[in-house]
């Protein structure tokens, strides 16, 4: 919330409280395939050999007896007609049962395994390191204990995935992590190392609802305990980040809980500094403390922490969405477009989806990116250190989309390397000086032109709704409002693109929300180009 640099530390911006408008201002893997009862087939890996792409041909898929490796995801057009075709009646089996599988046996370390359309799969074992995982029937982690998962990626194609329900919430712990092994992987146009859905589902849903609250006084400097308004349902071995309450971003701080008493949290180790827990002058501008802990889990392996090339979650065309309860973690993939912890991309009207009560939290690309989809609903989730713009909405043609409750905490620019912004100064554009001038829109270190002025919230079409988000300590925006005259990116030179003018779009809803500890709590416009550059401040609005 620091207007250019000069506004009070602890003040929060409240942003808005009504809706106004804007005036019209590889190679293969060789393999072998072996085909089981209920048309199940697992991909035996040869030793010594890596692939890139692995398929299963539409027989495999109970249209027929032969199984055969197919060679790209992008053209195998026989195994996406067959997980398009008419759904037929699947047999529940389990993971850990030797008859469910090709030649009686369960698969084994770096085995390439794929459940077809007819099979129903309880996974009820924690199966050895997998290669790849596709479905194109049905998951589910079974709920009467523990389960890990760990595969270089999983590919939903016109498949489910299941954790838990929206009637009946996972209550065990569930861990899915995604490893890189075989680099360089590209299935069907989406990458690898990812939960890629075509036409998939994804159904996950822990049994965590309350994800923030406020301290309820300030904690000190040196204070081994805190505090907060309201801890209900969380527990003893959390992990909880506090909010930095002070003009710099990164005295925000990460702690578990030690143990708990009502409201009140006895920490692992002492505050490194002060939160501010009080109401002054009517202004409320007590931090906010997130929990960070969920009981189901997604992940990269740890060597993500050292390449920044982590896990991603995709749904691409004809997928559902509906994650609550989820903790993302070591996600997002630095500077690879279209690769980010949660991902919507181009999917149309998304009614019904939604990411809530979640947590996302060191990661590498992006938080929540909503490209090309309209009316999913992004509610109650927490943030925390995370690169580039974090709820992120792509190309200014997203309408109808609900932003409600987020709470985004330190938003950096880089993993590691210090922001080069672009801002609002006296001598207005100057190259010589630092932090004044546009090359840090030329960096080869970030996506977008943009993201070296990072934001919190990047908000590209006002005909969606933010309501009670919070951003908590960007290096560098809260909210930006940056509009362009009409749709760019995948957009750009299209005919709806050409009959969309955000710029002259009423917001729908803009209420709420509060902005401290960042160098610019709230900008609106800055005229993004074409090409995601930005200037000194907005033409007119037209």
């Amino acid at each position: 919330h620091r207007a250019h640099g000069v506004a009070s530390a602890l003040a929060p911006i409240a942003l808005g409280n009504s809706a106004y408008p804007l005036q019209p201002l590889g190679q293969q893997e060789e393999g072998l395939a072996s085909p089981g009862a209920e048309g199940m087939v697992v991909m035996r890996k040869l030793p010594g050999r890596y692939g890139f792409s692995l398929f299963v041909s539409a027989s495999v898929l109970g249209l027929g007896s032969a199984a055969a490796a197919q060679g790209s995801h992008a053209h195998d057009h026989a195994a996406e007609a067959a997980a398009d075709a008419a759904p037929v009646a699947a047999k529940t089996v389990r993971w850990s049962d030797p008859a469910a599988w090709p030649d009686g046996k369960v698969p084994a370390a770096g085995e390439a395994v794929t459940i077809a359309r007819n099979m129903d799969v309880v996974l009820d074992v924690d199966p050895p390191a997998l290669r790849s995982l596709t479905v194109d029937g049905k998951l589910r982690f079974a709920n009467d204990r523990d389960v890990n998962l760990e595969t270089e990626w999983i590919y939903l194609r016109g498949g489910d995935l299941q954790i838990g329900s929206e009637d009946q919430p996972y209550t065990r712990q569930a861990t899915i992590t995604l490893t890189d092994k075989v680099p360089g992987e590209d299935v069907n146009t989406m990458g690898d190392r990812g939960i890629m859905l075509m036409r998939g589902t994804l159904s996950l849903h822990g049994d965590r609802e309350h994800t923030w609250s406020k301290l309820a006084r300030t904690a000190e400097a040196g204070s081994t305990s805190i505090e907060v308004l309201d801890a209900s349902g969380w527990r003893k071995g959390d992990e909880i980040v506090l909010a930095s309450t002070d003009f710099d971003p990164r005295q925000a701080e990460r702690r578990t809980i030690a143990a708990i008493s009502g409201n009140t949290l006895t920490l692992d180790k002492p505050l490194d500094y002060m939160h501010f827990g009080q109401i002054t002058f009517g202004v409320d501008e007590r931090g906010e403390v997130g929990l960070l802990t969920r009981n189901i889990r997604i992940e990269a392996s740890d060597d993500a922490e050292t390449s920044y090339f982590g896990g991603h979650i995709m749904a691409m065309a004809g997928s559902k969405v509906f994650v609550s309860g989820v903790e993302l973690n070591r996600m997002g993939q630095h500077l690879t477009l279209a690769r980010y912890p949660m991902h919507w991309h181009l999917l149309g009207d998304g009614a019904g989806q939604y990411i809530q009560n979640s947590s996302i939290h060191d990661t590498y690309s992006r938080c929540v990116t909503v490209h090309g989809t309209d009316n999913v609903l992004v509610e109650n989730n927490v943030t925390f250190n995370t690169v580039g713009h974090c709820f992120f909405l792509e190309d200014g043609i997203e309408t109808g989309n609900r932003f409600v409750r987020n709470l985004g905490i330190q938003t950096k620019c880089h993993p590691t390397m210090p922001c080069e912004p672009t801002h609002l100064g006296p001598a207005g554009l100057s190259s010589s000086t630092p932090g004044r001038g546009a090359a840090g829109q030329k960096s080869d270190q970030i996506l977008i032109a943009s993201d070296n002025t990072a934001s919190t919230f990047w908000i590209t079409n006002p005909d969606n709704s933010y309501i009670d988000n919070v951003a908590a300590g960007s290096d560098q925006v809260g909210f930006w409002l940056s509009i362009p005259q009409h749709p760019n990116g995948a957009f750009l030179g299209t005919e709806i693109a050409a009959n969309t003018w955000p710029r002259r779009t009423p917001l729908r809803e803009f209420r709420g929300n509060v902005a401290h500890s960042n160098f610019d709590g709230f900008l609106i416009d800055r005229h993004i180009d074409q090409d995601n550059t930005f200037g000194l401040a907005s033409i007119p609005l037209l």
